[in-house]
């Protein structure tokens, strides 16, 4: 694991406990996903890898919606282990539309923030 993506880790688990957010019902607006353990409180972050799976649930035995690379963009709503449930902000560089829901590993994130 390179350091950005230690970094970005250590940066959401040190949000997570000082903000309280692991409350165990995800956010109204990720309210759909049931499978969510602990709330993030809406955070944005953007994905730093290419050829990552945006999959339908929080593993990996998921089925994939389609990749996402760098720099795209995510919303951050609640979690499961290490895995998060996000929506595309904008458009993805392979083509999945704004607003696709989906789950992608908490280390292929480069940054969190609220």
């Amino acid at each position: 694991m390179n350091f950005k993506r230690r970094a970005a880790a250590v940066a959401l688990s040190v949000s997570l406990l000082a903000g309280g957010a692991a409350a165990l019902a995800p956010t109204a607006s990720a309210a759909s996903s049931s499978s969510c353990s602990y709330n993030i409180g809406d955070h944005d972050a953007i994905v730093d890898g290419n050829g990552i799976n945006y999959r339908t649930g929080p593993g990996t035995s998921y089925s994939s919606k389609g990749f996402l690379y760098d720099g795209d963009d995510l919303r951050v709503y609640c979690g499961k282990g290490n895995w998060y449930y996000t929506k595309l902000i904008h458009r993805s560089k392979s083509g999945m539309k704004t607003g696709t829901y989906g789950w992608i590993r908490s280390d292929m994130l480069l940054q969190l923030a609220g």
